[in-house]
């Protein structure tokens, strides 16, 4: 850990490079726009009783909110890539393919961090009930996992970076 006790933000080199994409656009863009529309709207008269102008200042903080959280994230930021993880058992990016013991299905999960986690593209947080329950395993080991709905049983099929 940092001194700051601040924990770290484990990232692929593909998602950091995203974060700083949209942070720089937010920075660019975002402010000019936002910029653009106070300028309008102070152009309209008394900024007492301007609700564009009040509605472009709510803007304004809420841009800079979130570039601050980017910022936040970007500064604890730690790269991990597939290779530097051992393939004794599931660790965080490991493609994970599993057969639901109930219905027969099986399905493929990818887990990532929590600020990877997109479960359209099946990529699952490692700290989601489902991540945390693969954490270690191996191959043809089953997994009970207690969510919201209820309790799951899972067989692991087979996994791989």
């Amino acid at each position: 850990m940092e001194s700051n006790n601040k924990s770290f933000v484990y990232l692929t080199k593909d998602r950091l490079h995203e974060l700083e994409t949209e942070l720089n656009e937010l920075k660019l863009r975002g402010r000019k726009d936002i910029a653009e529309k106070i300028a309008d709207a102070r152009a309209h008269g008394d900024l007492s009783e301007n609700a564009e102008y009040d509605a472009a200042k709510h803007q304004q903080e809420q841009l800079e909110m979130r570039i601050a959280r980017y910022e936040e994230t970007l500064s604890r930021v730690k790269i991990i890539s597939p290779d530097d993880l051992p393939n004794d058992k599931i660790y965080i990016l490991h493609n994970v393919k599993l057969k639901d013991m109930k219905t027969k299905e099986e399905f493929c999960y990818k887990l990532v961090s929590p600020e990877e986690a997109d479960l359209d593209q099946d990529k699952i947080s490692v700290t989601s009930p489902i991540g945390k329950s693969l954490l270690g395993k191996k191959k043809n080991e089953e997994v009970e996992i207690i969510v919201p709905a209820g309790k799951l049983k899972y067989k692991i099929v087979d996994f791989s970076k």
